[in-house]
């Protein structure tokens, strides 16, 4: 039975890091000591160790310790004995490049299957999805594959945001990328803006925090939800 939280982002706008999952995280993890952190994405392109650095002080904020999977040398044991697991933001193509180096992919998808608590933001949200052909991110390095864990049965688009009808920017929105996606694919979307997430528990997706998502399914109008809505059979 899984058991994650899959948020758009880490950080919303007037707070610091996670502190506004803190409620969440702190019952996501509530049988936890430990998280493994996964720092592969490393964003703006900083060190693993400072990457894990800042995240450990975060979680010293609701009395857990953080160790990263870059300290060990048997990464994949590293995973299957975590108690808890973060995968962090940064760059989704480095994320999932870096986690079939490792050979990560099937070890990762069988812990988080069989319930082990697992956080993941931006990057660490994408990757949830079927693939990770609906991030936002630059395709800096080539991954092996671009398919993903496939924790739930459709893909993502982590940070979403609307058109804004006063901007004079005139390149493509998000919502013309994913349809654009759904040209060439079928897998729906959701769109999740920023301050959102999804609480997989009990064998149940539902959309939490205090804003509507997207959804974009192939051939059809995209639609909203609002929180609470359950998304298992969204597929």
């Amino acid at each position: 039975m899984k058991n994650c939280v899959i948020a758009s982002t880490s950080t919303i706008h007037g707070s610091q890091p996670l502190t506004y999952l803190f409620d969440t995280l702190e019952e996501l993890y509530k049988e936890c000591n430990e998280i493994l952190f996964i720092p592969y994405a490393r964003p703006g392109g900083i060190s693993h160790d400072e990457y894990t650095i800042g995240i450990n002080n975060i979680f010293k904020k609701i009395g857990k310790k953080t160790l990263s999977v870059h300290m060990f040398e048997d990464t994949k044991a590293s995973v299957k004995n975590a108690e808890g697991i973060y995968t962090g933001g940064g760059n989704t193509f480095l994320l999932v490049d870096q986690l079939y180096r490792h050979s990560l992919i099937p070890t990762l998808k069988e812990a988080i299957d069989n319930g082990t608590p697992y956080l993941g933001t931006s990057a660490g949200s994408n990757i949830c999805g079927l693939t990770m052909q609906t991030t936002n991110d630059m395709p800096i390095v080539h991954p092996q594959s671009l398919t993903t864990l496939g924790i739930v049965p459709f893909n993502i688009n982590p940070h979403y945001l609307d058109p804004d009808p006063k901007s004079t920017h005139k390149g493509e929105t998000r919502e013309t990328r994913i349809k654009e996606f759904h040209n060439l694919n079928s897998p729906p979307v959701i769109g999740l803006r920023e301050g959102s997430w999804l609480r997989l528990k009990e064998d149940d997706i539902l959309l939490e925090g205090n804003l509507n998502a997207r959804i974009f399914i192939k051939n059809k109008e995209p639609y909203e939800i609002s929180p609470n809505t359950s998304l298992k059979d969204l597929n």
